[in-house]
This record gives structure tokens, C-alpha cells and sequence, in this order.
């Protein structure tokens, strides 16, 4: 089985988080490392035993790598996963894929383009127990999901967290909001109206949000925010029962599957590793069997989540999604 080398671009710490769930995936490693200070680059290299530090973006993208690992902030998301996509390397990009549906669009093609795997590291989707309430629904456990509820709220951010400045496209639409879009999306398809009330912070990032949508195959409602405390659960509600994941539900390890007639099965399943090590084990499968994009993240389905996540974002923001 080929071992799959990897860049990371961006040395903070979702990016400490990636390197720690590398050990608990087979037959890959990471070998070079950019951030644009370069001493910042050098210091997560010597913690994480990384061979290579480049000073350049175009030298770790010529260098002896199959695909990068982009950890950057938001809004370089989608020039980085291009540049990268155009030299020939594979891309896994942290979430949210872009901030503009634009964005996204042109990173889409350029994968085509240039024939090479793009995907975004949406984690929850990846997850065992993830993957086992999907068999169980699939198999009829709760019927037909018809009703999404989820959302999170965090009100003991830092100031100066990159996730209150709006240059850095902050908020908690973008930041944890996506989650909560992917897991509607995911099961309901794609939006047809959205509707959403929030409320706009002291730095100008919006810090809550509560918004319901009309999706192809029933009703979502969300919230997320960042100066209220919130639960982190989430509702998958069918036909026939529903599903209850524990927070915090996009780290997905324990649930309670209820039947219509009030069976109760409680579904556990602790993860390995940092948890984004499912991810990247299941992007490198794609990579060494030549797939182009995710059977379980299609291109289509991430830029759906972003769609919804953009129309909540413009209506608190009032800013065009497209810009």
C-alpha cells in the first residue's frame, strides 16, 4: 500500500490536530511543513518530527509530496487548495472549503481541471459512530429523516481569537455554523429557502445565529453562536423514531436511537486518535484508488452546506454571498 506524504500548509492548532490523528492512519506520514513565518513553521516541525520546513509555497508544492493539508485561516482557503490543485497535488482543506460559493466554484474546477482530489475535511462524516447511525438509518431504523435540529454556542472565546475578527471571515456561522449545515444538508439535500434571525457582535462578526430551512426532503432548524452558552446536540428525526446525538455531536461518540414505539438503543463508539484521522484515512483511500472526490462529501454536497451557511451569514451580515 503506497504511503501518502504529505504538506501541511498552516502550522496552528487544528493543524497539531491533523499530524496527531496521522499516527493512527495507515501508510501515511507527514513530511514537509509552510507557514508563512517561516520560525513558526520550524518550531511545529521539531515538535512533530517533520523532516522538511520550505519558506516558500511554491517550494513545498514542487517538492517529493503527494497531497497538502490546508490549516490556514478561512478566507486563504480556496487561493491555497487552487495553487495547489494547479501543481499537480491533491487537496484536503480544512472547513468551511471557501467563503464565497465563487470561491468554491472556481476550486471546483480547478480540480477538475487539473484531474486531481479535492476535498474538505468535513470530520463528522467520517466518524465510526457517524457511519453506523447512517447504516442503521439506511436500513430503516427510524423510518424517513424528515427533521434536522443542531447547533452550539461558545461563549468563553479569547479576544483576539481569529474567530472574532471579520478580516479573518469570523463569526460562528463559518466556524462552527458549517457543521451544523453539513449535517442538514447531509440528510435533507439541498436548500430551497432559508430563514434566519442573529444578532452582530462588538467586533462585527455575527455572534449568534438561529435559522430554519425548507430543504429537497424536509425542515432544518440550527443555531450557533459565540456569546451564549449552547448544548451541542443534535436531533435526526424520521418517519418512524429519531436520533439523538450527545454533544458534542460533530465529534460524534455517543447517541440514543428511539423507535416509534419508545425501543431506546444507546449507540457509543469512542474514537481513536484526534479524530481527524477518519478523514484523512478514508481522503487517502480515495487518493491511492485514483478518485477524483468523495463518494460520502461530494463536491456538490459541500457546496451546498456552504450555500446555507452563506444565506444565513448575509441575512445577519448583510453581505452578498457571492462576493
Amino acid at each position: 500500500m503506497k504511503t501518502i506524504r504529505f504538506g501541511i500548509i498552516g502550522s496552528g492548532s487544528i493543524a497539531q490536530r491533523f499530524v496527531s490523528g496521522l499516527a493512527h492512519v495507515p501508510q501515511a506520514e507527514a513530511v514537509a511543513v509552510f507557514n508563512r513565518t517561516t520560525s513558526k513553521a520550524k518550531q511545529f516541525a521539531a515538535a512533530n518530527q517533520i523532516p522538511q520546513v520550505y519558506a516558500t509555497l511554491d517550494e513545498l508544492l514542487a517538492s517529493d509530496i503527494d497531497a497538502v493539508y490546508i490549516a490556514t485561516p478561512h478566507p486563504s482557503h480556496a487561493q491555497l487548495s487552487i495553487a495547489a490543485l494547479q501543481a499537480g497535488r491533491a487537496v484536503l482543506c480544512e472547513k468551511p472549503a471557501a467563503v464565497t460559493l465563487a470561491q468554491l466554484d472556481d476550486v471546483i474546477k480547478a480540480a477538475h481541471t487539473a484531474q486531481r482530489l479535492y476535498m474538505e475535511a468535513m470530520k463528522p462524516a467520517f466518524f465510526p459512530l457517524y457511519q453506523q447511525i447512517r447504516e442503521r438509518i439506511t436500513s430503516g431504523a427510524i423510518g424517513e429523516v424528515k427533521f434536522i435540529r443542531a447547533g452550539f454556542s461558545n461563549p468563553t472565546i479569547p479576544a483576539g481569537h481569529a474567530v472574532l475578527d471579520p478580516a479573518q471571515a469570523g463569526g460562528g456561522l463559518l466556524d462552527i455554523g458549517i457543521y451544523a449545515a453539513f449535517l442538514a444538508v447531509d440528510w435533507l439535500g439541498a436548500t430551497s429557502d432559508v430563514q434566519t434571525l442573529g444578532r452582530i457582535g462588538a467586533t462585527g462578526v455575527d455572534t449568534f445565529a438561529s435559522w430554519q430551512s425548507q430543504h429537497q426532503h424536509g425542515i432544518s432548524q440550527l443555531y450557533c453562536g459565540l456569546d451564549v452558552a449552547g448544548s451541542g446536540e443534535a436531533l435526526i428525526s424520521g418517519t418512524m423514531g429519531y436520533v439523538l446525538l450527545h454533544d458534542k455531536w460533530w465529534n460524534p461518540v455517543r447517541a440514543t436511537l428511539v423507535t416509534a414505539t419508545g425501543e431506546r438503543e444507546e449507540l457509543a463508539m469512542p474514537p481513536v486518535g484526534s479524530g481527524l484521522n477518519y478523514e484523512t484515512a478514508h481522503f487517502c483511500d480515495l487518493l491511492r484508488n485514483g478518485q477524483l472526490e468523495s463518494p460520502i462529501l461530494p463536491h456538490a454536497k459541500t457546496r451546498a452546506a456552504l450555500q446555507m451557511t452563506l444565506q444565513s451569514r448575509q441575512a445577519v451580515l448583510v453581505i452578498p454571498i457571492n462576493a
